[in-house]
């Protein structure tokens, strides 16, 4: 029974300190409840609120069940205080309804106002609900009786502590209902079971569960179904029925399958209790492998390693079966009837009493004879041979034997591979000899290792072959002389001495090898040495004197053992401020005396006109035409310049005397170099008709050079024309040096002998113009000056080139 509770929910302060002047007041409640879902009729007078006054006042009621959800459940008389219930209420709605109570005067100001609670009574009008309708598990054959399977759970909405909300749960049924297997449930909802579980007999077990509340009046209650799968274990054991195959294997093969064995088991296709594994046992030498088939459970025996009939013709074993999961076994032994759990007999794996042992059985399997290739001793032979020792040296003997005991055991010896031909073998007896000098500096030679591979066939069928390796070691001997890496140099110009590095190398080994001892042979005074001389690398020196051009160096290098080579090295010297790359002028030189000699005399006139259009231009008038003279001959006219040009060259420059010719050259030629501003000036020489009158006859007709006609015509051109242009210095500066870099681009061509179309009979001889010889020409080097070194390097180019061709 809920009491009436009374509590002051607000007083005002005027109101209070108004009602505690004037008046006492007392308030006589009676206690007042609700019961849930109350049948009617309605409204029924839940009771009645009693306020002392000696004036009159009016009662008003707020709040739940008034004007606040649930609406329209109580009222009360403004008058008389009386309360009214209109409809039935739900305690899981609403267990305690909370209203505000006010009496008021007849001036309608408050007198009183309270805060009331009205409980509402529960009845047992909720049953037990499970979380599921259904529960659905699956539990393994092997699990032991007593072990937790799954637990259910229920709940009730009724009043808790309540008869109304307390319930248990009862197993109402089990289908299928074994004697050796019992479904008990714990306060809790959990479910176990007695006895064991045998997947043979029940693959499934349904279990009805209800969950009934204490409520006085009436009790109520609801039921779940438990489903429990049971998954297979393993409670029966492989059994080896029978087996197929040859059983016989080859010796040396392997890959083979001489036998299958076929098994029996009753428990479920395909399960972990069902799936079989093989075990080999007396496999000493580990040559057999089994494998179970995934269609068939059967067991595969497959050689993977070779056998040897001489070990043996036959191999016994024992293969013996199991399942992959473990054997369980499970009996009942005695039912308890005071509760508990049952006796029963179990084990996991093998059981005492001999249950769970694994079948086995024994195989033969049976080595067949093959025939083995013959075997050597060991399989690295070790051999030494001195270089280049006589055809016929005995080097080494291999010895090979043939394991078979019922075959041919014939055999020859052969060479498989010898990569450069060195060496045969003896068939029969395996004496390896020489039949060619060995050479350590051979490319098939590493690290001093010559590698010989050689063969011993059988006479079997099919025949067999056994391989050894022999390793030769090569003694080295000095035969091969030091050699330098390039046999072409490059150096430049210069007023110091200048150093190029020569580098050598001997094929031999140590210590017929370097350093090597390097040496000049000839006439070198004056003109190059070594320093250092010895080592791996030598400096070879040029002095000064050393002219441009290409030079031919005699050097002896010798070994530590004295042995040595004696080596023409070419040195190219060049201007390397104008190219600095000796060898690429060299090249291109090189290339162009492939060409004709008539290539470097058409460049030769080509010049001229050049020079001759380059002086008409820098004067500012054309040249005149071509004239013809009585005897046939085409020639230009000199001296055409407009008179008080600086461009005229002097008559006395022409007709100078042939004892005038040598200070003439050495005046032209301190001429060459002119400063204009601080930039120094190289002039070019320029060639005029004079000059060539009586050296170039004609144009087309062949030309030759004599050594009288070089000297004195050629440099007292390069006088005058260097006279000539000192006085033109009002010339086009431009111009000028055009006319150097095509001069320096036209002298790379080298000369070549023209003759005229026509008859041969009517040429006329040339005079021949000779190159003086390096040393009168080293003279004229020294009496024109430093400046004239360039040039002197191609004439003395050309005139190898010439020469070379004739």
């Amino acid at each position: 029974m809920l009491s009436f509770c009374l509590l002051i929910y607000y007083l005002s302060a005027s109101t209070c300190s108004q009602l505690l002047s004037h008046h006492k007041r007392s308030w006589i409640i009676d206690s007042f409840e609700i019961e849930e879902g109350h049948p009617g009729p309605f409204p029924y007078m839940l009771g009645k609120v009693n306020v002392e006054r000696k004036y009159r006042v009016h009662f008003e009621l707020f709040g739940e069940g008034v004007d606040e959800e649930p609406k329209g459940v109580l009222s009360i008389d403004r008058d008389s205080g009386s309360l009214y219930v209109h409809r039935a209420v739900d305690y899981e709605e609403k267990t305690v309804l909370k209203l505000r109570f006010e009496a008021k005067k007849t001036d309608s100001s408050t007198d009183t106002k309270l805060g009331i609670e009205i409980s509402v009574r529960d009845i047992n009008d909720n049953p037990p609900r499970f979380e599921k309708d259904l529960y659905e598990i699956t539990v393994n054959e092997d699990n032991a009786q007593g072990s937790h399977l799954l637990t259910v759970l229920a709940y009730d909405k009724d009043q808790r502590g309540t008869p109304n909300s307390t319930f248990h749960y009862e197993i109402k049924s089990v289908s299928p209902n074994l004697p050796d297997t019992e479904f008990f449930m714990k306060e809790s909802g959990a479910i176990s079971f007695k006895g064991c579980l045998d997947y043979e007999v029940a693959k499934m077990f349904t279990v009805l569960v209800e969950a009934k509340d204490h409520g006085d009046i009436v009790s109520l209650s609801s039921t779940t179904t438990v489903i429990i799968h049971v998954q297979d274990g393993n409670n029966h054991l492989p059994i080896i029925s029978g087996q197929t195959g040859s059983g016989k294997v080859k010796e040396n093969e392997w890959g083979s399958s001489p036998l299958r064995l076929h098994v029996t088991d009753k428990d479920t296709v395909n399960s972990k209790a069902w799936r079989a594994t093989y075990t080999i046992n007396g496999d000493m030498g580990g040559n057999f492998k089994i494998e179970t088939d995934p269609e068939t459970n059967d067991g595969v025996l497959t050689v993977v390693k070779p056998l040897d009939f001489e070990e043996g013709a036959q191999k016994e074993l024992s293969i013996s079966v199991e399942n992959e999961a473990p054997y369980f076994f499970c009996k009942v032994k005695e039912k308890t009837p005071a509760g508990g759990l049952w006796k029963v007999d179990t084990s996991m794996g093998h059981h005492s009493s001999g249950a769970g042992q694994p079948h086995s059985i024994k195989v033969t399997i049976e080595v067949e004879d093959t025939n083995d290739p013959p075997e050597f001793r060991v399989a690295v032979k070790q051999a030494t041979l001195e270089e280049n020792v006589p055809v016929g040296t005995w080097v080494e003997r291999v010895v090979a034997v043939d394991p078979d005991s019922s075959l041919s055991r014939d055999f020859v010896y052969k060479v498989g591979h010898d990569p450069a031909g060195w060496v045969t073998v003896d068939p029969q007896t395996g004496d390896i000899t020489t039949r060619k000098p060995p050479d350590r500096e051979s490319s098939h030679v590493v690290d001093g290792l010559y590698t010989v591979i050689l063969h011993a066939v059988d006479e079997g069928e099919p025949p067999q072959t056994g391989t050894v390796t022999l390793q030769i070691h090569v003694n080295d001997r000095n035969d091969n002389v030091p050699q330098p890496v390039v046999d072409h140099v490059d150096d430049c110009v210069a007023d110091v001495p200048t150093t190029t590095t020569i580098t050598a190398f001997d094929p031999d080994g140590n210590p017929f090898g370097g350093p090597f001892t390097f040496e000049l042979l000839g006439n070198i005074e004056g003109k190059w040495k070594l320093n250092p001389a010895y080592g791996f690398t030598a400096g070879l020196v040029k002095e000064p004197a050393v002219y441009a051009g290409l030079h031919t160096v005699h050097l002896k290098i010798s070994d530590l053992q004295g042995a040595y080579g004696v080596y023409n090295l070419s040195v190219t010297v060049c201007d390397c401020s104008v190219r600095p790359n000796c060898r690429n002028r060299q090249d291109a030189t090189a290339a162009a005396s492939y060409g004709a000699t008539g290539i470097m005399l058409a460049s030769l006139v080509l010049l001229l006109l050049l020079l001759l259009l380059a002086v008409s231009l820098s004067c500012q008038e054309e040249f005149a035409p071509l004239q013809t003279d009585s005897s046939g001959e085409t020639l230009l006219n000199s001296n055409i310049e407009t008179p008080g040009m600086d461009c005229k060259v002097p008559q006395s420059l022409v007709a100078v005397s042939a004892d005038e010719k040598h200070h003439t050259l050495q005046r032209g030629m301190q001429n060459k170099f002119s400063k204009v501003g601080t930039k120094p000036v190289i002039w070019q020489p320029v060639y005029s008709n004079q000059h060539f009158n009586g050296s170039l006859r004609s144009v087309g007709q062949s030309v030759a050079f004599r050594d009288s006609r070089w000297k004195n015509s050629t440099f007292s051109s390069w006088s005058q024309t260097g006279r000539s242009l000192t006085n033109g210095h009002n010339c086009s500066l431009q111009r000028i040096l055009y006319l150097q870099e095509t001069e320096k681009d036209l002298l790379d061509y080298k000369p070549h002998l023209y003759t005229e179309e026509g008859d041969s009979d009517n040429l006329s001889e040339l005079d021949r113009i000779t190159i003086p010889d390096e040393d009168s020409f080293q003279e004229i080097l020294r009496d024109v000056g430093p400046q004239f070194n360039q040039l002197a390097a191609i004439c003395q180019t050309a005139k190898r080139t010439t020469l070379s061709s004739m």
